[in-house]
């Protein structure tokens, strides 16, 4: 079973909406759901993605399914410029994108399966958090 489906947009947008934009053309949700999922992976190269979008049911990360939503249908209103509250539909787009930036960058740790490293795919990441100290003669 797909990660998300159509019909589990019904949370985002209703039917009458969807029908109207998509003019009875339901490849352009389905398409709008895998550019989506596409741009999630690409923040969240540290798990394993694989594991993360073949779950289904609640398999599936709430949160991070929440913003594949937003993500999708911000994605599938891109098709129509009239009639939509884009400004909301904008907002909850950059929310998911902070989101998957946040995760990335490591300050936000969601609860998804990490990716098991092999020995020619390792990830290191360090730091300070001490100033550095500065010598003058």
């Amino acid at each position: 079973m797909a990660y998300l489906t159509p019909d589990e947009l019904k949370t985002h947008i209703y039917d009458e909406a969807a029908s109207i934009i998509s003019r009875g053309d339901e490849t352009l949700l389905q398409t709008a759901i895998d550019e989506a999922i596409a741009e999630a992976k690409a923040y969240l190269t540290a798990y394993d993605t694989e594991t993360i979008f073949t779950a289904s049911g609640s398999e599936r990360n709430p949160i991070l399914l929440l913003y594949v939503k937003d993500i999708a249908i911000w994605h599938f209103l891109a098709v129509c410029n009239a009639g939509v509250e884009l400004a909301l539909r904008e907002d909850r787009y950059n929310k998911a994108i902070s989101f998957l930036q946040g995760v990335q960058s490591g300050k936000i740790n969601p609860d998804l399966p990490l990716k098991q490293s092999t020995t020619s795919d390792v990830y290191i990441k360090f730091g300070t958090i001490i100033p550095p100290r500065n010598n003058y003669f």
